[in-house]
């Protein structure tokens, strides 16, 4: 049995849709106050509906995450619906493909601001709240890209290898104050994001030893096992959930 997360303010950054959605619906299932941000207040409304319907606490802020001025906007709507934040799940991301040479600079600083430059700012504040108060726990979303060279990925792939390397960095920072810094790396995922690929989702993923595209839920699960007590000894990892792609 997980142990719950009652008592506790999560902030999931892209909670209107996919990944993002799923988390922000286990996390409220384990008893947090989920605030969840995202551009489309529609789907996040609805989302916020799902949560309460079923007996939990949700607020959602709608919020375009371009830049620091931006994460730090977020935060701190993220504070006042819930005191404070215990739990920051870095979802949002872009995930543009193409050759190298057709990537306009607007695109690049685009994809590392969302990306990169958003949870970095998010972290940095905070993070030391929560070093302050002792506790605290951060889950990056990564990909299976960030560490698999493929064609067309240079771009999304560099932004998540730049968020495993702080992932790594923020544990050393904030773990000896008691605040746990992990990340996820999916393989493929059936969302509304990815649904663009078409069937090459699914012969990406008929390459790994499940065979089989990840559902957005099983991905949440594990993300919601790194911010609960259960992972207490976890720090600093890089958790694939790939259905066995890393392997092969």
């Amino acid at each position: 049995m997980t142990e719950g997360l009652s008592g506790t303010t999560a902030l999931v950054t892209g909670g209107t849709s996919g990944i993002g959605r799923a988390t922000a619906v286990a996390l409220a299932g384990l008893g947090a106050h989920v605030v969840l941000s995202g551009r489309d207040a529609t789907r996040g409304e609805e989302v916020v509906s799902r949560i309460r319907a079923s007996g939990g606490k949700a607020d959602f802020v709608a919020a375009d995450l371009t830049d620091a001025a931006s994460a730090r906007s977020v935060a701190a709507r993220a504070r006042e619906a819930g005191g404070h934040v215990d739990v920051l799940v870095n979802n949002a991301g872009i995930f543009p493909t193409g050759p190298t040479a057709d990537i306009p600079e607007a695109e690049f600083d685009r994809v590392y601001a969302t990306n990169v430059k958003v949870p970095f700012y998010l972290v940095a504040e905070l993070g030391p709240e929560m070093a302050a108060r002792g506790r605290g726990a951060i889950v990056n979303v990564s990909t299976m890209v960030a560490t698999r060279g493929m064609a067309g990925m240079a771009l999304y792939g560099s932004s998540k290898a730049a968020i495993e390397l702080l992932t790594k960095a923020w544990a050393a920072e904030f773990g000896p104050s008691g605040v746990r810094v992990n990340a996820v790396s999916p393989g493929p995922t059936r969302t509304e994001g990815t649904a663009v690929f078409g069937d090459g989702l699914d012969e990406l993923a008929a390459a790994g030893p499940a065979g089989r595209v990840a559902a957005p839920e099983e991905i949440a699960a594990a993300i919601a096992f790194l911010v609960t007590a259960e992972s207490s000894f976890v720090q600093g990892a890089i958790l694939p959930v790939d259905g066995g792609r890393l392997a092969v």
